[in-house]
């Protein structure tokens, strides 16, 4: 299986709608659905002008989830609740994803979607040094995928959750990129 990313467009959202209110992903994305939402929540990336990627993940050609892929810095909001839990590099980059057919979770697609837009990271952004993961401690499922694609928990604390039910307690993850060495 190739797993490839492509930049989410308009005619994506109504994909992206029935993958939202999936029960298995509307549990932790608590995301509106109506067609002003999407636009307004992706509508900017989609036009460039807002900062971030969304893209879309294909696996073999067929879509299969979205990873939402971001410089921290862009948000700084976001990297200051990073920061009051562990140092934030310059430069870093955090990732938010899904995989919207309930049909094809739990069969290590998620861990194969992390890895290929960490390799991508590496090669299409050579300034990155890390890639920071905040994920609700409740959503197991989620930081688990994180552990078998090699990030490693650097932090624990409270963050705003993307669920008003949740608890604020979030797991920090981090990848750096991998030092390769010249004789």
């Amino acid at each position: 299986m190739t797993i490839t990313f492509r930049p989410l467009t308009r005619a994506d959202f109504a994909l992206l709608a029935g993958w939202l209110a999936q029960e298995h992903v509307a549990r932790w994305w608590n995301h509106e659905t109506t067609p002003e939402a999407l636009e307004r929540d992706f509508g900017g990336i989609a036009d460039g002008a807002d900062p971030g990627e969304d893209l879309l993940a294909l696996a073999d050609g067929e879509p299969i989830g979205l990873v939402q892929r971001s410089r921290l810095a862009d948000f700084a909001e976001y990297r200051d609740e990073f920061a009051a839990l562990t140092q934030v590099p310059g430069g870093a980059v955090t990732i938010d994803y899904l995989v919207g057919d309930p049909e094809r979770v739990g069969h290590g697609l998620g861990t194969a979607m992390i890895s290929a837009v960490v390799a991508d990271t590496w090669r299409t952004q050579p300034d990155v040094p890390a890639l920071l993961v905040a994920v609700a401690a409740a959503n197991e499922r989620s930081w688990r995928v994180l552990e078998r694609a090699g990030f490693r928990r650097v932090a624990e604390g409270p963050m705003e959750p993307d669920n008003p039910a949740d608890d604020p307690l979030h797991y920090v993850y981090r990848l750096d990129r991998p030092v390769t060495g010249s004789g």
